[in-house]
């Protein structure tokens, strides 16, 4: 396993026992010996818009965007939005590079650049994100529960979320129906 999974994809192994990932695909914006941090970028959040976050928060949407889908980051913090976006963005420090191409950053100024005029080429929001304590996210992978793929904007930024685990596993090789629903190391 690499130093650190950040700008890696978790993708959820079949039978991973926590309904809240079943089927997920989770980009990995940090990971240290302490704690990790992901945004789930398959999972539509029950028909939430961009035009709703966004006019919550008093700010109105060019038309071109507002109805985008806002996703289900993963259930910690779901009263944040966080934007995984392109590099032509920056909040300053309120921005992190994920990986090459691909940023992070969770505050306002944001917003109100992706409902100006001023928005990155490519990005989606998310309402919450996954969270693991130090040692928590490898003890899941020693006992299978996750697939480490590479990034790929294809799959980070496009809007088929139903079929974005299937075409994640599908870049290591080989079909999701030969995966095992039975976890455990031989």
């Amino acid at each position: 396993m690499p130093d650190t999974l950040a700008g890696k994809l978790l993708v959820a192994m079949p039978g991973i026992g926590d309904p809240r990932f079943e089927r997920s695909v989770i980009m990995m914006c940090a990971h240290d010996g302490e704690h990790a941090m992901g945004v789930i970028i398959n999972k539509p959040k029950d028909e939430l818009t961009l035009s709703d976050v966004l006019d919550h928060l008093g700010l109105e949407p060019e038309e071109n965007i507002a109805d985008r889908i806002v996703l289900d980051g993963g259930p910690v913090r779901q009263d944040r939005g966080f934007v995984l976006h392109s590099e032509d963005f920056a909040a300053g420090e309120g921005t992190q590079d994920v990986c090459p191409g691909i940023r992070l950053t969770a505050t306002r100024e944001v917003l109100e650049a992706v409902a100006g005029d001023q928005a990155p080429e490519r990005f989606l929001l998310a309402l919450g994100c996954a969270g693991w304590s130090a040692g928590q996210l490898e003890n899941e992978l020693r006992h299978n529960a996750w697939l480490i793929v590479d990034a790929d904007n294809s799959i980070i930024f496009d809007d088929q979320h139903e079929d974005k685990w299937t075409r994640a596993i599908k870049s290591l090789g080989f079909d999701p129906a030969q995966l095992s629903e039975g976890v455990g190391n031989a």
